[in-house]
């Protein structure tokens, strides 16, 4: 690429290479992309004449001509758009092509259609290089239009239809504009453990990891197939380590030679080990191990007990107090039993923790982060995004756009409060009373945003009483330096706080809320050694989606949902 290139905005680099007349093969594949054909700003129009190989599954296809050839809509994901395709009859057997779902790998000449069709190029077929054929009786996916709910019943399909491949390609990209983001602001990437024995939020709806159960099982059915000895058999084998003691007493006594009597030894302590095995076997008990009429977690995998983390939180400002800015973007996890359009029991987090700030710089950070991400699917993602506009929520583009280019509404939890006790006080009717120390409902949250002020909020200082122990204590000793950015369509995007950097504070936020001090002993070393002040957020990545997308719910955003009662494939 010439210097005067490498100078213009990538957006205008892919442009100038998509306009000229040759289309590049896969890096890793003897294919080209679909996406490199139909995406170009001339809808592959300047490459005819261009010889392909292009692979993907039928989305439709018709036998025409009385079976003399037939339409393909091929797509390979790489789009929203299909490449249409034109086989003979003399290519192949066409009623094996034709099916939805059918995968077909073909090498053709790219030619523009005749005036007038919807399509700016098209794709001859001279060779059919392989089918993977598809039953359309049984095929679970057909093209009628699907709903999501049907879909969530066959996870292992539902990405070939076009909705779930879009949210698929849309995921990813706001996936790679958070690491973008944090990493152009100088942010660390730290992998924080699935597995954890604190528990950050103190809500105590976390899934339990344990062996105990399954080797419990394991030992009740080897027990069944040979079972523990009997006093009996205990006795006999205490009664041949008594004899084979008195038969080394004897012969040392009859100055007998070295090696009988290292033989005898060896019998001896033969004995002793077959004695101290049943001994030891004939403790084991089915059921799970217990001690003073507790479980014994000191038998379990990690002699302790342990959980799917609920958050990264605590682990990642281990690091944040020692190299600054980091962050960790990972499952997460609740066992929480609830069926709402807006939780799953796994989901991801972006929890960036930012140090020597406050919380006005973790505000500033959260809202430009979530700026940073509604540009980069304008800019990268259009086609699925104008996909989503046109099947499911019209605004979506223009929802993007608003919270991109104006500044977010701040307020404080009081003011919020009040200005939602002035609306009941006008007539308007919330499901969940307003009052001063609630936790803001969804309702309440969508108000704010969607009525009142019709563009995302930032409501900061909450009461103590219903955030968690790390939020640093303000002055007035009734509210806690958090913050919760709030968008319209989904109600709160993000938590954040400025973390209680102060040791005796934090000592007596955790023994307030009713933790116990010893798994938080280390947490309180980053208070001890070194403290400084820190803040941090965390952002539901399905959320996002879901804010970005208008889809309704949380369970057609993820690729593989768990919710109470499913956790397929």
């Amino acid at each position: 690429m010439a210097e005067t290139d490498q100078a213009l905005p990538l957006s205008d680099q892919l442009a100038a290479m998509n306009l000229t007349d040759t289309v590049e093969k896969h890096a890793f594949s003897d294919r080209v992309l679909i996406r490199s054909i139909v995406g170009r700003p001339d809808g592959g129009a300047g490459l005819a004449g261009q010889r392909v190989r292009a692979g993907g599954w039928v989305k439709t296809g018709r036998e025409q001509g009385k079976g003399t050839f037939a339409f393909l809509e091929l797509n390979d994901g790489s789009c929203p758009a299909s490449l249409q395709v034109i086989v003979d009859a003399g290519l192949a057997v066409l009623s094996k092509l034709v099916a939805t779902g059918t995968c077909v790998v073909v090498d053709g000449i790219l030619k523009v259609p005749p005036e007038g069709t919807r399509q700016k190029i098209e794709l001859r077929v001279e060779k059919v290089v392989s089918v993977g054929e598809v039953d359309p009786a049984k095929y679970p996916i057909p093209k009628t239009k699907l709903t999501l709910e049907f879909l969530r019943d066959h996870l292992h399909l539902r990405a070939r239809t076009n909705t779930i491949a879009a949210i698929a390609r849309i995921r990813n990209a706001l996936a790679f504009a958070t690491h973008s983001f944090f990493q152009e602001h100088n942010f660390l990437y730290v992998h924080t453990p699935i597995l954890t024995t604190s528990d950050c939020e103190g809500a105590g709806e976390m899934f339990q990891v344990t062996t105990l159960i399954s080797e419990s099982e394991k030992l009740e059915k080897e027990l069944i197939k040979n079972p523990p000895p009997s006093e009996v058999d205990i006795e006999a084998a205490r009664q041949v380590v008594s004899e084979r003691g008195e038969a080394v007493k004897q012969l040392k006594a009859a100055k007998a030679s070295k090696s009988e009597i290292t033989a005898s030894v060896a019998e001896l302590n033969k004995a002793k080990e077959n004695l101290s095995k049943l001994e030891e076997r004939s403790k084991l008990k089915p059921g799970i191990p217990k001690k003073d009429g507790k479980i014994d977690y000191t038998q379990d995998f990690f002699a302790r007990q342990a959980f799917l983390t609920v958050s990264g939180q605590l682990q990642v400002e281990t690091y944040a107090c020692a190299v600054s800015n980091v962050y960790t973007f990972g499952p997460t996890f609740r066992a929480e039993h609830s069926h709402t359009s807006r939780h799953l029991a796994e989901f991801w987090m972006v929890e960036p923790e930012i140090t020597f700030a406050d919380l006005q710089d973790d505000m500033n950070c959260a809202e430009a982060y979530v700026k940073y991400m509604c540009n980069w699917l304008l800019d990268r993602c259009l086609d699925d995004m104008l996909f989503m506009a046109k099947s499911y929520d019209k605004g979506c583009i223009d929802r993007l756009r608003m919270v991109a280019s104006i500044p977010f509404v701040r307020i404080s939890y009081t003011e919020a409060v009040e200005l939602l006790e002035e609306a009941v006080r006008g007539g308007k009717k919330f499901e969940n009373e307003v009052k001063w120390g609630i936790d803001l409902a969804s309702e309440h949250e969508r108000y704010l945003t969607e009525v009142k002020f019709q563009k995302p909020v930032i409501v900061y200082n909450y009461p103590k009483g219903i955030k968690a122990f790390y939020m640093r204590l303000n002055d007035d000793l009734k509210t806690v330096a958090a913050m919760d950015v709030l968008v319209p369509k989904v109600g709160e995007l993000i938590g954040g706080s400025q973390r209680e950097e102060r040791y005796e504070v934090i000592r007596e936020r955790i023994l307030e809320v009713g933790l116990p001090l010893e798994p938080y002993e280390w947490y309180l070393d980053l208070r001890r050694y070194g403290t400084v002040k820190h803040c941090g957020f965390g952002l539901g990545f399905e959320r996002m989606i879901l804010f970005a997308t208008g889809i309704e719910n949380i369970r057609d955003v993820i690729p593989f949902p768990r919710y109470p009662g499913r956790a397929d494939l």
